[in-house]
Order: structure tokens, then sequence, then C-alpha cells
């Protein structure tokens, strides 16, 4: 049981949380679980649905590079009910387990990813693992393979899903 209840899907008034639960089983991103956690403060789902969707779904960064970074990051913050989420579009565009797979082991030496998604990978490891190592040499760096708007981009990504992902992670989801 989560040490805070999530809110049965009869017991939610009928407004914005209902359009945002059917938009969860379609993208399979957040999940319908946590935005029912989330509704007990239906304002504050709203908002964060709407910034969690839209930094996953819209921008110049692709979004199968989001959904394995926001894999990654799962796996770095412990958060076990969200490495279990699945992007169904992400999959479409050929997202696929293996991927996956070396994205949260090592990636640096992965055949799978380009030099972009690499940096990329790196920024979310690193920005957790080892910050420090983020400076204005490897932000050059990322220069050469993304514009100053897409690192940006990267950036508020992923500190908005490992915070969140965090969050949920103290919740024990994993019991329900």
């Amino acid at each position: 049981m989560s040490y805070i209840e999530p809110i049965k899907v009869e017991n939610l008034e009928r407004n914005k949380i209902h359009k945002m639960l059917s938009e969860c089983e379609k993208y399979n991103i957040p999940g319908e679980l946590f935005l029912r956690i989330l509704a007990h403060v239906p304002g504050y789902a709203e908002n964060l649905f709407d910034a969690m969707k839209r930094s996953l779904y819209s921008g110049n960064v692709s979004h199968k590079l989001k959904e394995l970074i926001r894999i990654q990051l799962a796996y770095i913050s412990g958060d076990r009910y969200s490495q279990s989420l699945r992007s169904q579009i992400a999959q479409k565009e050929g997202l696929n387990e293996d991927d996956i797979e070396s994205a949260c082991g090592d990636f640096q030496n992965s055949e799978r990813f380009s030099e972009e998604e690499k940096w990329a990978l790196s920024y979310s490891y690193l920005m957790y693992r080892e910050p420090k190592k983020i400076d204005g040499k490897f932000y050059e760096r990322g220069k050469i393979y993304f514009s100053e708007a897409q690192i940006m981009e990267v950036g508020s990504f992923i500190a908005l899903h490992y915070g969140l992902q965090v969050f949920m992670r103290t919740l024990d989801l994993n019991s329900i």
C-alpha cells in the first residue's frame, strides 16, 4: 500500500483529471497511478501533468531520446514505478528494451547511440551522479550537437522528471 492512497477513479470529480487519465492511458506516461495520487491537489495535478506532457511530447529534441533519458533517470533515482512505464509513442519510433538497457548501462561504449545521444545521456547521468563535471567545457561539447535552446530543453526535462521520480519513490508505489 502506498503511503498516500491514490484517489479511486469513481471518486474523482468529473473535471480535467478524467481527461488527463485518458491521456495517461493513451501515452502511458506519467502513468494513471501517479496522476490519481496527485489528484489530491487537482490544480497541482493539472499543472504537473501539463509540464510533464509538454516536456516529453513537444520541443525540438526527439521524443525517443527524452524517453531514454526519463527511464535512465528512473534507474538513477531508484523509482521502480517510473522504470516500468514505457511511452507508446517512443516505442512506435523504434525504442526497444535493448536501447533502454544500454542507456541505463554503459551507454558511452554502446554502438546503439549517436554521439549526440551519448552527450544527452551523459548530461542526465552526470547531473545527478557527478554534477561538477557539467562545466563550460561540457556545454561547449553539447553545442556541437544541440542548439542552446535544445540544451535548455534537455536540462529542464532532466530536472523535472528526476525530481518527480524521487518524490514518487518516497511514496512506495511498488506495493500497490
